[in-house]
């Protein structure tokens, strides 16, 4: 059901709902620790939004995985060109078919509350996660705002984010260490290393 809900709305995408105030964007960017010549993994990639603030950070050396649930998306990603070492991959998140250890950070920028089984999808994440690699969850948006967005539609109204006690339980409960959540009024970032 949420693969159909994205694909029917991937060619409007860009103009009504995606985010598109670069200085939000580059400022969320800046402030995840990817450097330069890092495996990046991004869920939910969508119709790329994001994408090239993260080949921003990777660098000419970097690697990015764009993955999404819903095929439509990633074709309109794609379809914009983007330069670097990239690669697209239609895929559910909790299965990856992707090797372990394989990343040094992993990025969901606005799409973890979409995962329709998050400790399922948690776990994923970290097998696919090198030795002290990092998770990204990402909004543009505060963790109100969003569920109070999600909420208004029918399609997606229970996708929302956990709170912060319970962010913190799924997280631990799927391997992770040194989490840290940042909840503004403009944004919502969590941090967590895979020990």
């Amino acid at each position: 059901m949420i693969r159909t809900y994205f694909n029917q709305r991937a060619a409007i995408w860009d103009k009504i709902v995606a985010e598109n105030d670069r200085t939000k964007l580059e400022r969320m960017a800046s402030r995840l620790n990817i450097k330069p010549g890092s495996s990046v993994l991004d869920i939910g990639s969508g119709t790329g939004i994001f994408i090239p603030y993260l080949l921003d950070h990777i660098g000419q050396t970097g690697k990015l995985i764009a993955l999404d649930i819903a095929e439509e998306m990633l074709k309109v990603a794609k379809a914009k060109g983007f330069m670097g070492d990239i690669e697209y991959l239609c895929a559910d998140v909790t299965s990856l078919p992707l090797g372990e250890e394989t990343f040094s950070a992993v990025v969901c920028y606005s799409s973890f509350p979409h995962f329709q089984d998050k400790l399922k999808a948690l776990k994923e994440i970290n097998r696919v996660l090198e030795d002290s690699g990092w998770l990204f969850i990402c909004h543009t948006s505060s963790r109100t705002e969003i569920s109070e967005i999600h909420r208004s539609i029918l399609s997606v109204r229970d996708d929302t984010i956990p709170d912060k006690d319970e962010m913190k339980a799924l997280l631990q409960a799927a391997g992770f260490t040194n989490t840290r959540i940042e909840d503004q009024s403009d944004s919502y970032l969590v941090s967590a290393r895979k020990p």
